[in-house]
């Protein structure tokens, strides 16, 4: 039997397998089509905030005292503020200090008190008794002391107050002491 007698005595066979196979090329033609699609999201910005510090006697000594004999004692106050638009975590630190007399240095002998009189969330705070202690020792033995987390704009009131240490000798006559205090926030 010849491919022509298979055609003519099965055509509906031969007509099958041709269809299939047009299909089949067909679909392996259409396959290579795809479909995409995309979303964006433009304009993404990003601003830093601040952390910064107002010392209302920013530039100028807490306090001063002369003529100071054992026992005596000075006060001061200074307002901080946070300045910034973040949330700090605020510390006071002593720096510079300058003692005229090397041997017996007056600031060993100078205690310090330093107090947090309140913030200003319902006006200006007073300083009194209660208040909590931040801290309290010698000027030469301070080193760095806690504050607090301070919120934005948030403002507090600090009393310092030197008393000259009764138990000086006469070798502490005449000699002075200076010091900075530095206010941070991080």
């Amino acid at each position: 039997m010849t491919t022509l007698d298979f055609v003519a005595r099965h055509p509906v066979r031969v007509l099958g397998a041709f269809s299939a196979l047009i299909a089949a090329v067909a679909v392996a033609v259409g396959s290579s089509a795809s479909f995409t699609a995309s979303s964006a999201n433009p304009s993404n910005t990003f601003a830093a905030g601040t952390l910064s510090i107002s010392n209302s006697k920013e530039g100028l000594a807490v306090l001063t005292a002369s003529g100071m004999k054992p026992g005596d004692s000075a006060t001061g106050t200074v307002d901080v503020q946070n300045t910034g638009s973040l949330s700090g975590a605020f510390t006071l630190s002593r720096s510079n200090i300058v003692d005229s007399d090397v041997a017996n240095p007056l600031s060993g002998k100078l205690n310090l008190v330093v107090k947090d009189c309140g913030d200003f969330s319902s006006g200006a705070p007073t300083c009194d008794a209660g208040d909590p202690v931040k801290y309290t020792g010698t000027i030469a033995a301070m080193g760095s002391s806690a504050l607090g987390t301070f919120a934005a704009s948030e403002q507090h009131r600090y009393q310092f107050v030197v008393t000259f240490d009764s138990t000086a000798s006469n070798l502490y006559q005449g000699d002075n002491s200076s010091v900075q205090f530095d206010w941070n926030a991080s």
